[in-house]
């Protein structure tokens, strides 16, 4: 399966955000900083299936595995939204933007950075 992208599911996305902001760890550290009710065995099978798509590097220290994302957070996020984009909104980035900004109130510090992100895409 290595090679294309694979697509995380919600719990996956989850051990990754965890994993994006510890930069590495273990099957304990990970399922620690998971909120949830899971128990520590489904963290590791979920982490052993993660290796196996793809989406976890894993190497070994000792008797344990440290795990680490296999793709950067903007990359991964990049793919999400992609394909987002296809699959609700029908191609259409202004319909997810539109989707979006409906959605949740922006601050002024994100409403400004995406002024200023359109901004620089139209000097593209």
């Amino acid at each position: 399966m290595r090679g294309e992208f694979q697509k995380p599911t919600d719990a996956e996305v989850g051990i990754l955000q965890v994993l994006w902001k510890l930069g590495s760890g273990t099957v304990r550290q990970v399922h620690e900083k998971l909120n949830g009710d899971t128990g520590y065995t489904s963290t590791l099978k979920l982490m052993q299936i993660m290796h196996d798509k793809g989406l976890l590097s894993r190497s070994p220290k000792g008797r344990l595995h440290i795990y680490r994302p296999a793709q950067p957070e903007a990359r991964t996020q990049r793919h999400l939204a992609g394909d987002l984009i296809d699959r609700a909104f029908g191609g259409s980035a202004r319909k997810l933007i539109v989707a979006a900004l409906d959605s949740r109130r922006s601050t002024p510090a994100e409403l400004a950075e995406i002024r200023r992100l359109l901004d620089q895409a139209e000097g593209d």
